[in-house]
């Protein structure tokens, strides 16, 4: 059994917390390069080329990219046999949370009670944390400050069985549709089908942390997302919403089994700012 000291936990996701505000992904920076390559319209040109003068000015100065540095997402990913010590793993995290956001000078975003007095904690916790069980003797802990512009986009439907594969395209598509600028594209979609609907949301959620544009290992699969992204792309949205060919830089599907009677449909939005940092214990 291996033993993973609790404040060592707070330790890493504090420093997470920070390179995630701070460092765009390379993955990302390169998306949105071939974006500005590819982009015809003056506009969305002009506005590919602030973000990735944003985004150089974030790294460089260690700064946020984005004033909205989001809710803490955290998904922790535990070997079997691994053993937490010293204080109770999530309160590990929140202390780390807590403790990022106030060294990085980050915004801090959650508030309390939300349908009524919400009161913001001034501290951005609790955080919204995911945990996993899997082989092994490791635990790896990703964050992702994920923007409330972004999250208020994303949206949940359990589709008739015999919608199928249109009926999952007309979905995704007329959310982007609808969204508009408000997401600030160009976006990443991550979209789940499948299992039951905390599971198809949670799916959705996670396939954000797939390289972009990394298509999935299913054929079929990696054949709808191929579809969604032309259909997005043919929207005319593009970067911010001043129109062009760009409006997402990739759509990730992740599937899970389903009940005969269902077809649970997710889809997260993430904006242009797709920021996530990883770490292994």
């Amino acid at each position: 059994m291996k033993e993973i000291k609790a404040s060592t936990i707070t330790e890493t996701v504090a420093r997470l917390c920070q390179e995630a505000n701070f460092f765009l992904p390379e993955d990302t920076l390169e998306a949105l390069k071939k974006a500005r390559k590819n982009e015809e319209s003056p506009q969305g040109q002009q506005a590919l080329d602030r973000i990735l003068e944003n985004a150089k000015l974030a790294k460089d100065e260690q700064q946020a990219i984005c004033q909205d540095c989001g809710v803490a997402v955290v998904y922790v990913e535990i070997g079997q046999d691994v053993h937490v010590t010293g204080s109770y793993l999530y309160d590990a995290i929140d202390e780390g949370v807590r403790q990022g956001y106030e060294k990085g000078y980050l915004r801090k975003s959650m508030v309390r009670q939300p349908f009524s007095a919400r009161v913001n904690t001034k501290d951005n916790t609790p955080a919204v944390i995911h945990t996993e069980i899997v082989p092994g003797d490791k635990l790896k802990i990703s964050v992702l400050p994920k923007g409330g512009g972004s999250e208020n986009c994303s949206r949940l439907t359990v589709l008739t069985p015999a919608k199928g594969r249109q009926g999952i395209i007309d979905f995704v598509v007329d959310i982007v549709n609808s969204s508009g600028s408000n997401p600030c594209p160009p976006i990443i979609i991550g979209v789940g089908i499948g299992g039951t609907t905390d599971k198809t949301m949670a799916l959705a959620k996670k396939a954000l942390f797939r390289k972009v544009g990394e298509p999935s290992s299913d054929p079929e699969v990696a054949e709808l997302e191929k579809e969604l992204l032309k259909q997005i792309n043919n929207l005319g949205i593009g970067t911010m919403g001043y129109g062009g060919r760009i409006t997402a830089l990739a759509v990730h599907v992740e599937t899970f089994p389903s009940h005969i009677a269902s077809l649970p449909v997710a889809a997260n939005i993430q904006c242009w700012c797709a920021r996530h940092k990883e770490a292994i214990l």
